[in-house]
């Protein structure tokens, strides 16, 4: 049932789901309209909050560039490729690998979003070449949705933008809400049950859609470029040198320079524990990568490789930051989150927080942003209600993850290093969006916080 229900979603997704530059672009001006009908915004006041959301972006985008550009040069490592290696060459059957990717990329995802991203995007690829050594037929673009599958818990780990920033002093709905220590939401019981179920419910859900047979599959080699291995060192005859060739092949100035960075990452982790964020990661892949590459023109080529797979992010982050503008600016979040709220009783409003953090999101992808524009509402009408503001958090966090397997926006940087489309992986994520969703919403009704 759930491999044919698969098999349609995926045909449905080829025929129509846009590129994701397109699909950016149509949320634009869906928002627009939108804001036109919905809120008392005219024309020009909605170009003007589009324009005024559209360079909000910049630096998060300059991170996520940062974080696949350094991920990619620190995984095209010949240690951490070996560690790759052996992580890949552990399955021996199609389901095996869809497993492994989806659920190791699960767990890399709670313990930060960047991380995971970034593992289940070089490891859904080094898989794939695996399966074609080991002459095992497997799907390649399935074993790519699973990596980006197991993507689905980020919001439930340490890197929970929404959870963690109620548990900040000073924040900014603190007189509303006050302070809620993360005890009661990332380490409530029913967010463990909660990820722990999904760590192995997402799995087996990629899983059941494995082709059998003489179902028709793409294997690695049909999309693979060729230029997988353009990133592998090379070494170079030192003999023949001339001064610049030889600091470009230092091992000395790599170490050191890697060193360097390692020593204040070192401090960091000393001094705050396992308080990560982007910055911090970027910064110890980038010196870890330094490291490990050896040779900084070895660094340099990794880095090479990984700039390709960046054209995405680039261009299509100041539309969506553009549609953030028009969401908060016309306040057009307030008035999706509100429709829920106001069909809301006691019983049935974590659900619809749910379902409404879900909507909201195809239109506001960041955990953060999204936070910053749904929150108050959903705040204020769980103090009228008098209900749980932990499970109202956890309510929104859960909406906000759960349809990115729909919203192409988090998979730019896998799709970047894979080499495919949107449109060949979001209707196997679709079916996993859809059975996850049976369990959210159980799980905010059932288990307690």
């Amino acid at each position: 049932m759930i491999r044919r229900t698969g098999f349609v979603f995926d045909r449905w997704a080829r025929r129509f789901m846009p590129d994701p530059m397109l699909f950016a672009v149509i949320l634009s001006f869906v928002a627009f309209a939108l804001g036109l009908v919905f809120t008392d915004s005219s024309p020009m006041q909605m170009m003007r909050h589009w324009y005024g959301g559209f360079w909000s972006l910049l630096e998060f985008g300059m991170q996520m560039c940062l974080i696949l550009v350094t991920g990619h040069a620190l995984a095209t490592s010949p240690a951490v490729r070996k560690c790759i290696n052996k992580c890949a060459s552990l399955p021996r059957s199609q389901s095996g690998f869809v497993f492994m990717c989806a659920f190791t990329t699960g767990v890399m995802s709670l313990i930060n979003w960047g991380l995971g991203i970034i593992w289940g995007a070089l490891l859904a690829r080094e898989a794939g070449r695996v399966s074609m050594q080991k002459n095992i037929r497997v799907h390649y673009p399935l074993l790519a949705a699973a990596s980006y599958a197991g993507f689905l818990v980020w919001h439930q780990g340490l890197s929970g933008s929404a959870p963690l920033l109620v548990a900040t002093e000073n924040h900014f709905l603190v007189e509303s809400m006050g302070i809620i220590p993360t005890s009661e939401t990332l380490f409530s019981p029913m967010n463990i049950v909660m990820s722990a179920g999904l760590l192995i419910v997402i799995p087996l859900i990629c899983v059941s859609m494995v082709p059998r047979g003489h179902d028709a599959v793409t294997l690695f080699s049909e999309v693979d470029r060729g230029t997988s291995g353009d990133d592998v060192p090379i070494e170079t005859d030192r003999r023949n040198m001339v001064i610049a060739e030889r600091l470009e092949n230092s091992r000395a100035l790599s170490f050191l320079t890697g060193a360097s960075g390692m020593v204040y990452v070192v401090w960091y982790f000393a001094s705050n524990g396992m308080k990560l964020n982007l910055n911090i990661v970027n910064f110890t892949f980038l010196f870890t990568g330094i490291l490990l590459q050896g040779r900084p023109v070895n660094y340099i080529r990794a880095v090479s490789g990984g700039v390709k797979a960046c054209s995405g992010i680039i261009v299509q982050f100041p539309f969506y930051a553009g549609i953030m503008g028009m969401m908060k600016g016309s306040g057009l979040a307030g008035v999706m989150a509100c429709w829920f709220v106001s069909i809301s009783g006691s019983a049935t409003y974590p659900v619809y927080t749910f379902l409404s953090a879900g909507l909201v999101n195809l239109f506001v992808p960041s955990g953060g942003g999204q936070w910053a524009v749904q929150g108050p509402i959903m705040v204020e009408a769980a103090k009228a209600l008098d209900l749980s503001m932990p499970r109202t958090v956890m309510a929104v966090a859960y909406g906000d993850q759960w349809t990115n397997m729909l919203q192409p926006f988090w998979a730019l940087a896998l799709l970047g290093i894979t080499g495919l489309k949107a449109r060949e992986i979001v209707g196997y994520t679709m079916v996993v969006m859809l059975l996850t969703g049976v369990l959210f919403m159980a799980g905010l009704l059932l288990l307690p916080v």
